[in-house]
C-alpha cells in the first residue's frame, strides 16, 4: 500500500497529519471545538447536548466537446450544536470557528430548546446503545489530484465516448470529481467519535444521433464512483460503455399500450430497494405516511428474496463505524426468506413506535438484496431469456411514487423484448403498478449485481406491470 493511500485510523491523528491530506483543520483541533460547545452548554443550563465538527473539500472538473468548461475548488467547515432543555430540543450551527462565535451557536440552541413544544421522545439515544467500539474501516483515500489532471482524464474519458462511432455527435460534456471530508462528534451520552472519508468520481454523457428526415438523437450517460481513486474504472472504459448505451438507444419507437413482465436494470433495481427503505424507515412508520405500516414479521417479498445490511464493510460507500448520533450499528437481516425482519429507526423514531434504535440515523448502510434462486450465470443475457418477451427497462423519469399508497407510475425508456432476444429500443412510454405488488411479482434477480452509492443489486424480473404507450 503506498503511503498516500493509508487509512487514516479512528485514534486522534497527529497536528501534523493535515499538512498533506489537504485538511485545514486537525482531528484535535475539533474534538477541541467539540469540547468547548459542549461544556458551555452545560454551564448555561442544557440538560444533554451533543456537536459535531466537519470540514469538506474537493476538486469538480467538468469538459465539453475538448474543451475545459468548469474548475471548481470547495472548502466548507461548520460547528453544529443540539442542546436539549429536559424534553425541548434546539440547534443551531455556525461556520465561524471562534470562542465567540462558540457561545453565541450554543446560546442559539439553548434559546430555540426553551421555545420548543415539549417531546416526551426526543433526547440523545440510551447509553447502551452508543457505539463502544468503532473498527477502522478504510474510508480515507485523498486523491492528489491537481485540476490539469481532472481535466485530461475527463478529456480522456469524453474522447473515448465520440470515438466509438461517427454515430456519436455530441457531448453533454464528462466530468471528474475529488472530494474528502472529516469530521469529529461527541454528545454527554457518552460519545466521542470521528472518521475522514473520501468520494471520487469520473462521468460522461455522450449523444447519438441518427441522420435522415427524422433525425433522432439519443443521449445516456455513465459513471464510476469510488472511496479510492485507484478503484475507478478507467476513462476509457466509462466513454465506450456510455457511448455504446447511447447508439443503443437509436431507431427508438413507442409500443402500443400492454401489459407485460418488466425486467429493471441493475441501477434502477437499486431504486426499488430505495422504494423499500423508504417504506420501513421510522419517519414514514410513526407518521403513518407509508404503504408497508405494521409490516415486521409479514411477508412482502417472495419466498426467495433476502436483503442484508452490513455497516462495516472495508471502503464500502454506506460504511460507518456509527450512525449520526453514534450509535453502532449492526450486521443484520432486514428481510429474511421474503419476511420484514427489520426497519430502519433511529433512536427518535424508535421511541416513536416503542421500539429500539436499529443504528440507521443518517441512513441505510451497504444494503444488498439478494435471491436464492440465483446462479453465477444469470448475467444479463440470462436475465432477458428469463424475461422471455416484455421490456427491459434502462431509465426512469419523473418521481411518481407514492408511498402512501405504494402507486408507482414513471416515464421509461429501454428495450422491447422477444424470446429472450432485444427486438428494439423504446421510448416515450409510462409504467404503472403498486409497489406492494411488484415486491410481490419479483421473479428473479439477476447476478449481474452492481453497487449504487450504499447499495447492490442485480437487475430485476417483475412478473406483470401496466405499460402505457401509443
Amino acid at each position: 500500500m503506498n503511503k498516500k493511500s493509508k487509512p487514516q485510523t479512528a485514534k486522534a491523528p497527529s497536528k501534523s497529519h493535515h499538512a498533506h491530506d489537504g485538511f485545514s483543520y486537525s482531528r484535535d483541533f475539533f474534538e477541541g471545538l467539540v469540547d468547548s460547545a459542549l461544556k458551555h452548554a452545560k454551564k448555561i443550563g442544557a440538560t444533554d447536548a451533543g456537536a459535531e465538527a466537519s470540514e469538506g473539500c474537493g476538486l469538480s472538473v467538468s469538459v465539453r466537446k475538448g474543451e475545459l468548461e468548469t474548475v471548481e475548488r470547495n472548502r466548507d467547515k461548520s460547528l453544529g450544536v443540539t442542546v436539549y432543555v429536559g424534553h425541548q430540543r434546539g440547534n443551531a450551527s455556525t461556520s465561524d470557528f471562534s470562542d465567540a462565535a462558540i457561545r453565541q451557536t450554543v446560546q442559539a440552541a439553548f434559546d430555540i430548546a426553551r421555545f420548543t413544544a415539549e417531546d416526551p421522545t426526543a433526547g440523545l439515544p440510551d447509553e447502551d446503545d452508543i457505539a463502544k467500539v468503532q473498527p477502522e474501516l478504510d474510508l480515507f483515500h485523498p486523491w492528489a489530484i491537481n485540476s490539469e489532471e481532472a481535466a485530461k482524464l475527463a478529456l480522456t474519458c469524453e474522447a473515448a465516448a465520440l470515438q466509438t462511432s461517427r454515430r456519436i455527435t455530441n457531448s453533454e460534456g464528462a466530468g471528474v470529481s475529488a472530494q474528502q471530508s472529516h469530521f469529529f462528534s461527541a454528545h454527554t451520552h457518552g460519545f466521542r467519535g470521528g472518521y475522514a472519508s473520501s468520494r471520487h468520481s469520473m462521468s460522461v454523457a455522450p449523444i447519438a444521433s441518427m441522420p435522415g428526415k427524422n433525425a433522432e438523437m439519443q443521449r445516456d450517460a455513465w459513471y464510476t464512483s469510488m472511496r479510492a481513486a485507484d478503484q475507478m474504472a478507467s476513462p476509457e472504459a466509462v466513454g465506450r460503455y456510455a457511448a455504446e448505451r447511447a447508439l443503443s438507444r437509436l431507431g427508438s419507437r413507442k409500443i402500443p399500450t400492454t401489459e407485460c413482465p418488466v425486467l429493471f436494470e441493475s441501477p434502477l433495481a437499486a431504486g426499488l430497494l430505495g422504494g423499500f427503505v423508504q417504506a420501513v424507515s421510522g419517519g414514514s412508520l410513526y407518521r403513518k405516511s407509508s404503504f408497508l405500516l405494521d409490516s415486521m414479521g409479514k411477508q412482502v417479498f417472495p419466498k426467495h428474496i433476502d436483503i442484508s445490511e452490513d455497516p462495516h464493510v472495508l471502503r464500502g460507500k454506506g460504511s460507518s463505524p456509527f450512525d449520526d448520533e453514534g450509535v453502532r450499528g449492526l450486521k443484520r437481516k432486514v428481510v429474511s426468506g421474503g419476511r420484514v425482519e427489520g426497519y430502519f429507526l433511529s433512536s427518535y423514531s424508535a421511541r416513536k413506535l416503542g421500539m429500539k434504535t436499529t443504528g440507521n440515523a443518517g441512513g441505510s448502510h451497504n444494503l444488498i438484496m439478494s435471491s436464492k434462486l440465483t446462479r453465477s450465470s444469470d448475467d444479463l443475457q440470462a436475465m432477458l431469456q428469463k424475461l422471455g418477451t416484455g421490456l427491459f427497462v434502462i431509465e426512469l423519469m419523473g418521481q411518481g411514487v407514492n408511498y402512501v399508497t405504494g402507486d408507482y407510475s414513471r416515464g421509461a425508456s429501454g428495450f422491447w423484448v422477444e424470446n429472450g432476444e432485444i427486438a428494439f429500443p423504446v421510448h416515450e412510454i409510462t409504467i404503472a403498478g403498486n409497489l406492494k405488488t411488484m415486491f410481490k411479482g419479483i421473479e428473479a434477480v439477476g447476478s449481474d449485481a452492481y453497487n449504487y452509492g450504499a447499495k447492490t443489486i442485480g437487475s430485476v424480473l417483475v412478473n406483470r406491470m401496466k405499460i402505457a404507450g401509443s
